[in-house]
C-alpha cells in the first residue's frame, strides 16, 4: 500500500505547510481508530476522477456521498461513475434504490456506516466521495434528531423561505424555539428550514430534542478534504459540464425516467437539471423554451456549487485543497500520504 512521490521534495513540503493537521497522531485513542478518507467539493471539481485514483493505488471501495446516485437511472445527470469504473473499483450507496422508494439522511448514515464496517472487514480503504455536505456532516457527527423529513412540508417551508427571506423566517423560528435559534444565525438556510419542519412535525422545540448519544469520531478517524477551485475556473468548468451531459443524452434520459414517475419522487424530482428539465418537457419545447432551459441548469449548477462552498466553510475537520495548484497527480499523493502517516 505504499506510494512513491513523483513531485519534488521542495514542491511537497511547500504543499504540506499548507495543512497542520497533516502529522503523525499519538494516544491509543487514535490508534484504536480506523481511517476514512472524505473527499468533498463543489460540483465538477473532480472529486470522482480523484477518488478512483486512490483507490487503484492503496486498494480502496469507495462510498458516494451524493444523495441522488441512490437512484437507477439517475445517471448522466448526477455524474455518476460509469459502470466499468464501478466493475474495477467496488462502489456503493449507488443505484441502491428505484424512483418510487424515498432515501433520507437516516438512511443514509445506517447504510453508509455499514458499507465502511464491510469495506474495512475486507482490509479495504473506505473513500467516502460526495457533495452533499449534509449527508457528509451526518456520517461525521451522527444523523440528526427528530423525525424523517416530510418533503411536502420541507417543500413548502423552502418556498415561503424563497419568498419571506432568510432573517423573516429566522424570526419566526425565533418566536417558536428562541434557544435553538440563538446556536444558529439568520444565514443557515438549511438549519432554518429544519427547525420549522421538526417543530411543525412534532409541535416540540428543536431545543427540547435528546442529543446524539454516539459520535461517529469515537470510532474513526475521518482524513477530511474539501477540493476547490477559484469561480473564474470552476464556473465555466460547470457550464461546459452542463453541455457535455446535455450532448450525452441527458434530455432523452429525464424523458425515460419521467416515464418511470421520476415526477412523483419529491426529492429526485427538484435534483439539479432534473428540476429544469422536467419544465422544459412540460413546455411547448420551443426554441426559446430550449434556451430558457439551458441557462437555468447552468444556473442552478453555479448556485449549488455556491451553496456548497458556504456549508463546508462551517464543517471544522476539512482542509481545503486548491486544485487551481495542485494538479490531480499531485493532489493523489498527497493525500496518499497524509493516509499513511497517520498513527504509523
Amino acid at each position: 500500500m505504499g506510494s512513491t512521490l513523483n513531485f519534488k521534495d521542495k514542491e511537497l513540503k511547500k504543499l504540506l505547510g499548507h495543512f497542520p493537521l497533516l502529522q503523525k497522531e499519538g494516544g491509543d485513542g487514535a490508534l484504536r481508530r480506523k481511517k476514512v478518507i472524505v473527499i468533498s467539493g463543489p460540483t465538477a471539481v473532480g472529486k470522482s476522477s480523484l477518488a478512483l485514483g486512490i483507490a487503484k493505488a492503496i486498494g480502496g471501495q469507495i462510498v458516494s456521498a451524493d444523495s441522488m446516485q441512490v437512484y437507477r437511472g439517475m445517471d448522466i445527470g448526477t455524474a455518476k461513475p460509469k459502470l466499468e469504473e464501478r466493475q474495477k473499483i467496488p462502489h456503493h450507496l449507488i443505484d441502491s434504490r428505484d424512483l418510487d422508494e424515498t432515501f433520507n439522511v437516516v438512511e443514509y448514515y445506517q447504510e453508509a456506516h455499514q458499507a465502511i464496517k464491510e469495506i474495512l472487514d475486507k482490509g479495504a480503504v473506505p473513500i467516502v466521495v460526495g457533495g452533499t455536505g449534509f449527508y457528509i456532516h451526518s456520517l461525521l457527527y451522527g444523523p440528526p434528531s427528530g423525525p424523517p423529513s416530510d418533503l411536502e412540508l420541507r417543500k413548502k417551508i423552502e418556498n415561503e423561505m424563497d419568498t419571506q427571506g432568510k432573517e423573516a423566517m429566522y424570526r419566526q423560528l425565533k418566536g417558536l424555539d428562541p434557544e435553538y435559534a440563538t446556536s444558529i444565525t439568520s444565514n443557515d438556510r438549511h438549519k432554518i428550514v429544519r427547525a420549522l419542519e421538526i417543530i411543525a412535525i412534532t409541535s416540540k422545540k428543536v431545543s427540547s430534542l435528546p442529543p446524539v448519544k454516539h459520535s461517529p469520531l469515537d470510532s474513526y478517524n475521518f482524513l477530511c478534504w474539501f477540493l476547490y477551485k477559484s469561480k473564474e475556473t470552476l464556473y465555466p468548468q460547470i457550464e461546459m459540464r452542463c453541455d457535455q451531459m446535455i450532448a450525452e443524452g441527458f434530455v432523452e434520459e429525464v424523458k425515460w425516467l419521467k416515464s418511470q414517475g421520476l415526477a412523483q419522487n419529491l426529492s429526485a424530482s427538484q435534483a439539479i437539471g432534473y428540476r429544469q428539465c422536467l419544465e422544459y418537457l412540460d413546455s411547448s419545447q420551443g426554441q426559446q423554451e430550449w434556451d430558457a432551459f439551458v441557462s437555468a441548469f447552468k444556473q442552478a449548477s453555479r448556485r449549488y456549487a455556491k451553496r456548497q462552498f458556504t456549508w463546508f466553510r462551517k464543517e471544522p475537520l476539512f482542509r481545503w485543497l486548491n486544485r487551481d495548484e495542485v494538479s490531480l497527480e499531485n493532489a493523489t499523493e498527497l493525500i496518499i500520504q497524509d493516509y499513511e502517516l497517520r498513527n504509523e
